[in-house]
């Protein structure tokens, strides 16, 4: 009985491109290899699990079950092969190297890049990788180093800093109003331009059993992106939800309804292994730092 060789870790990473692309030529172009060098890794990769993982079909190469098994474990298999990039990039004493860090779509792409440009500023050496995503990453398969949550961490191996409370209030454009006025109740707002999510979400959910006369509002503007969203807000689409920290900033933005308010708590989580690693620790304070600031924001805005 012959033994089946270990697959080299090359082989999951080209299995999880033509995973993702359905093509060996579209996952060839993503790893700058040729064609048939990614043909060859599949081939390999089959001859060492012993099953075929693709077929051919007019949509692509479509992944048979074994493939579909092998997916999760392919994935874990990058993110450590990621961060331990991660940590090798790093010297013990100085900070330098690559550090991964995870927030929302919203967070990331409106309010960590001034944050992270003055650490980077202090940190020259320093290289940030910025997942801005509504995914959650999962911090202990390493999938990121930092994450910025708005969730209270569960996980016993994660060292978490509570920041606070982010508010979001109901904000239209100031050319909105101009055009179709401004809802003084809830009745009235339901028969404006409302902008949303196109399927229903964790939060949407929360937000209709607080506030149930939302119930039935018809959103003339919907999207999956949460900063499509904003810029429709921005836009004078409608009347959308909004961060009033990041409302505060832009003049044109006026709230309604002030007594309908939701508050986000917001954490920032870090894996404990990584708590005496030099370029972690400092992005690790930073964003405790900017994001205090942040929500500082919020609270001059109120008053408190």
């Amino acid at each position: 009985m012959t033994s089946r060789s270990e697959p080299s870790w090359d082989f999951y990473r080209t299995f999880l491109a033509v995973l993702e692309h359905g093509s060996l030529s579209a996952a060839a172009r993503e790893l700058g290899l040729t064609q048939p060098t990614v043909g060859r890794h599949i081939d390999a990769l089959e001859q060492s699990v012993g099953a075929e993982l693709f077929t051919r079909s007019q949509q692509g190469l479509l992944p048979t079950d074994t493939a579909i098994v092998l997916k999760p474990y392919a994935e874990t298999l990058a993110s450590t092969t990621a961060a331990l990039l991660r940590a090798a990039s790093g010297s013990k004493d100085k900070v330098s190297g690559t550090v991964r860090i995870s927030a929302s779509e919203v967070i990331g792409t409106e309010v960590l890049p001034p944050i992270l440009a003055k650490l980077q500023a202090s940190y020259p050496d320093l290289i940030v990788e910025l997942s801005a995503s509504d995914t959650v990453e999962d911090l202990l398969q390493r999938e990121a180093d930092i994450a910025v949550r708005m969730v209270a961490p569960a996980q016993e191996a994660l060292l978490a800093r509570h920041i606070g409370i982010i508010s979001l209030g109901l904000f239209a454009h100031r050319s909105y109003i101009e055009r179709y006025g401004k809802p003084e109740t809830l009745e009235e707002l339901r028969r404006h331009k409302l902008i949303g999510f196109d399927r229903q979400t964790a939060y949407i959910r929360m937000m209709l059993k607080r506030y149930p006369m939302l119930e039935g509002a018809s959103f003339s503007f919907r999207s999956d992106h949460s900063i499509a969203l904003h810029n429709a807000l921005r836009a004078g689409i409608g009347i959308s939800f909004y961060q009033i920290p990041l409302a505060s900033r832009d003049p044109n933005l006026v709230l309604i309804l002030p007594e309908i308010e939701v508050e986000i708590d917001t954490w920032i989580v870090m894996h404990e292994n990584l708590k005496t690693s030099p370029r972690c620790r400092v992005t690790f304070d930073a964003l405790v730092t900017g994001l205090l600031d942040y929500i500082k924001e919020n609270n001059l805005e109120n008053g408190s």
